[in-house]
């Protein structure tokens, strides 16, 4: 009997951390291709990212802020792109979902609810910052709701139909998993679905491994065989996280957008270091890791010759 196969994916730069918080967070259109074609070649299968300012390292979604490290990424890497819609919860929705309508990626990632997205406690552990927008930033999360209503959650399914396009469907609490029932039972989004559940957030469900099998059992009972179920856990959950999901037949996705650490304390080098570290869980678990082909008939996706990239 064939080993099951496991996706890994890595989430390379996002919009959570700031520069200051890590010199290793990349930033720059050479940082963050570099950083995505060695996440591919230590074993993501997909590489999920978003772009800044590459001098000050604000989140910046301006499709041409991606084309850079894009077309570099392609040419270099087989891998799945990923591209975010989620941007940063400062933008209004047609900003957020632009690069992907745009630039027609095999995969975007969509979050399945509005919600507080606490990230103002990071102010107690990162005291000086290099650029003006980093404290306000973090600070500004304390009275910010992160907008995603169903319309908005409608117009990105329907817009990126017409592209190809499939989804990450992020999901930080049950109730963003009856949402997307929602839409499931309404045909808005096609099986199969890729569930991307989050820990640890403040905000969203907790990092406990009962909230890691609830979500779990919830996504069975809604779905059945018509999802792959994969999971992220925020900063220091990331790992542990990451073993219960291999363990209970689930994906992977680590990267310095959900966590700068790779143990207590120390930060990771690369996000080629994060996915090592998965793959390790994976291959000790006796499963192998899925090829972004595989990763493709997994998931139904059309294929990298079908982006507008």
């Amino acid at each position: 009997m064939a080993a099951r196969k496991v996706i890994i994916t890595c989430a390379v730069t996002g919009a959570i951390h700031t520069p200051s918080m890590s010199p290793h967070l990349p930033v720059t259109p050479e940082e963050i291709a570099e950083a995505a074609i060695g996440a591919a070649e230590a074993g993501a299968a997909i590489v999920h990212l978003h772009a800044r300012d590459p001098k000050t390292g604000k989140p910046d979604q301006r499709p041409e802020a991606f084309r850079p490290f894009l077309s570099v990424i392609k040419q270099r890497a087989n891998c799945v792109i990923n591209l975010t819609t989620g941007g940063a919860p400062t933008m209004g929705i047609e900003e957020r979902l632009a690069p992907a309508s745009e630039l027609k990626p095999e995969v975007a990632s969509l979050n399945m609810g509005s919600m507080n997205f606490g990230l103002y406690p990071m102010l107690e552990r990162f005291k000086s910052f290099k650029h003006d927008w980093e404290e306000p930033y973090l600070a500004g999360s304390r009275d910010r709701i992160f907008k995603n209503t169903f319309a908005d959650i409608e117009h990105i399914l329907t817009t990126c139909a017409e592209n190809g396009t499939r989804f990450e469907v992020e999901c930080y609490d049950i109730g963003h998993l009856y949402t997307l029932a929602h839409f499931a039972d309404r045909g808005v989004i096609k099986p199969p679905f890729f569930v991307q559940s989050v820990f640890g957030i403040l905000g969203g469900i907790g990092p406990h491994p009962e909230d890691v099998a609830h979500m779990k059992r919830t996504a069975d009972r809604l779905f059945g065989n018509d999802y792959h179920w994969s999971v992220l856990g925020a900063g220091r959950n990331q790992l542990p996280i990451a073993a219960q999901a291999a363990a209970l037949g689930g994906n992977i996705r680590v990267g310095l957008e959900d966590s700068l650490w790779i143990g207590p304390g120390k930060l990771a080098q690369s996000n080629a270091e994060q996915v090592t570290r998965a793959r390790q869980i994976i291959e000790g678990l006796g499963l192998e890791i899925a090829t972004p082909d595989d990763a493709r008939t997994i998931l139904g996706l059309k294929g990298g010759d079908r982006v507008g990239f």
